[in-house]
């Protein structure tokens, strides 16, 4: 029988073997190094950016913040994953502390700990950001061949193996009640259907960027500097010509004293809709309209959970392999607000944070942890006037965070969101539920809670609202009054710099993102690499 420390890791072994691979915190002076393009961050933007411009021939440098771990780490432990592979240790949180924010910091960014589930752009939400943003270049006839492309090179198609409990609570709940629901495509090959896909795959199964675009541009001459944070883009107000890192400590959070100064012909922004805007804010770059930082979505996501007489163990199998989309685009783009219904998988430290409670209460809930379920609304923000998104800002430190109203659109949607996921799973036989709310009991009956629901107070700190799906910040667009770049992800005020992740998104998606990044970049890093082209030995 094979077992996972019987798994060969590649990357660990093409590390050893000679891919230019830098601890940035372990160098002990300053260096200056320069390449064609230097990439800050390594997840879906940045490392497929990163492979398609070394297949041209160009010459890049990859920077990331989080440290380099690979299989051989993942050990399906969720202290250590929590610390190593998340933002701020996994505590990332609005800037009032009212919304928890879950994004990957590690080489490959979230795509090493999403739970792999992989769409493709909606079409009303391109035809949005075309009507309604200007866009240009990304409707859904355009955007069909990209998206094709990298299914392809990440083996995204749809889980045919049946759904764990936790995920056929949606089938067994929508089908009682004639709602729609589907089966979600992942970006696996190989899986065991451990379920700890939030903790790094130890089988190399996930087909991150951490197992295919970063090792491929790796072994083709790309440079990683990791635990190096992008401090400031160097420019003269005119145009970008590299980036000044710092190197951490091990703590992830203490330079080091030492800088990385990378002098580069382009700069590409991949670090997310939260490090984006801080890295353009510190930097001090043109932004006559004011506009880096605004329309940051989160799909805010309410939860909950539900205890079934049958066993759910939610830790176990693939985490999410369905989902509803009945209330999603059921009054269009501009209704009341849409959203996704998709499971939760529950892993014990993850369980009790959600669960809430201590002592032991919180003991009682968890020794009957394999009789809960747990669903999910992602609610899809950006598309009203009343849902502007929230805008990133600096702390005192420099820092990033942001800062996310709680508007009577997100309001409503969250409570008929609540009621859609209660009702799915007293449907599908729950025997009590509860929702993610302060000081709320279990209800048995779904007149008792719908009643409840309709009265409840959505607030902040009240409703406990989070966000694995940061978008935003950087919008694209062609009026520079409303957007950061141009349809092209290039950087309106100034030359040689670009955008290249999920922060160009002008609204959120209504959808897990990974795939529309990927289709998105792989487009905007073709155009690039055809523009940059190698310079000739006479011209460097």
């Amino acid at each position: 029988m094979v077992e996972i420390r019987d798994i060969k890791d590649a990357f660990a072994e093409g590390v050893e073997a000679g891919w230019k691979s830098v601890h940035a915190g372990q160098l002990r002076r300053d260096e200056t190094i320069s390449c064609d393009v230097v990439i800050v961050g390594t997840g879906a933007g940045g490392g497929t950016a990163a492979e398609i411009l070394v297949q041209a021939g160009l010459d890049v440098v990859l920077i990331e913040e989080g440290p380099l771990r690979t299989s051989r780490d993942f050990r399906l432990d969720e202290r250590t994953a929590y610390r190593d592979l998340y933002q701020e240790g996994g505590a990332r949180a609005s800037k009032d502390g009212s919304i928890t924010i879950l994004q990957g910091r590690s080489v490959g960014g979230s795509t090493t700990v999403n739970w792999t589930s992989s769409f493709r752009t909606p079409p009303l939400t391109l035809a949005q950001w075309t009507d309604v943003h200007g866009v240009k270049g990304m409707q859904k006839e355009q955007m069909a061949p990209w998206f094709e492309r990298m299914e392809q090179r990440l083996k995204i198609g749809i889980w045919t193996v049946p759904a764990n409990a936790n995920n056929d609570v949606i089938r067994r709940g929508c089908d009682k009640l004639g709602w729609s629901w589907q089966g979600i495509p992942r970006n696996v090959e190989g899986c065991w259907n451990l379920g700890y896909c939030g903790l790094g795959c130890p089988t190399n199964a996930k087909q991150s960027m951490l197992i295919t675009t970063i090792p491929e541009a790796l072994r083709n001459g790309a440079r990683l500097y990791h635990r190096a944070r992008a401090e400031k883009i160097l420019h003269d107000g005119k145009r970008a010509t590299g980036v000044l890192c710092l190197g951490m400590q091990q703590d992830g959070v203490t330079p080091t004293g030492v800088a990385l100064t990378v002098r580069a012909r382009h700069v590409v922004l991949a670090g997310g809709g939260i490090n984006n805007p801080g890295l353009l804010l510190r930097s001090d770059v043109p932004d006559p309209y004011r506009t880096i930082g605004k329309r940051t979505m989160l799909h805010p996501v309410n939860a909950v959970f539900a205890r079934f007489d049958e066993k759910i163990e939610p830790w176990n199998g693939a985490p999410q392999s369905l989902y509803s989309d009945h209330f999603q685009w059921k009054d269009g783009a501009t209704g009341p607000m849409g959203f996704k219904i998709e499971a939760i998988p529950l892993q014990p430290g993850l369980a009790s944070s959600l669960l809430g409670g201590h002592g032991p209460a919180l003991a009682q809930e968890m020794q009957g942890l394999g009789h809960i379920n747990g669903l999910i609304a992602l609610c899809r923000d950006g598309f009203v006037e009343d849902s502007p998104g929230g805008t990133v800002s600096l702390r005192d430190d420099g820092a990033p965070t942001v800062d996310y109203p709680l508007t009577d659109a997100l309001r409503d949607g969250l409570r008929r969101a609540f009621l859609a996921m209660a009702e799915i799973q007293f449907a599908a036989g729950a025997k009590a539920v509860r929702l993610n709310q302060l000081n709320l009991p279990y209800f048995t009956s779904w007149a008792q809670c719908q009643q409840a629901i309709k009265t409840l107070p959505i607030e902040k700190f009240q409703t406990r609202i989070g966000s694995a799906h940061v978008m935003g910040g950087c919008a694209m667009g062609e009026d520079p009054a409303r957007a950061v770049t141009n349809s092209n992800g290039r950087f309106l005020h100034l030359e040689q710099l670009s955008v290249m992740d999920g922060s160009l998104f002008p609204t959120s998606i209504g959808a897990n993102p990974q795939l529309s990044i990927y289709g998105m970049v792989a487009r905007l890093a073709t155009m690039l690499a055809a523009e940059l082209k190698p310079l000739p030995v006479a011209a460097i």
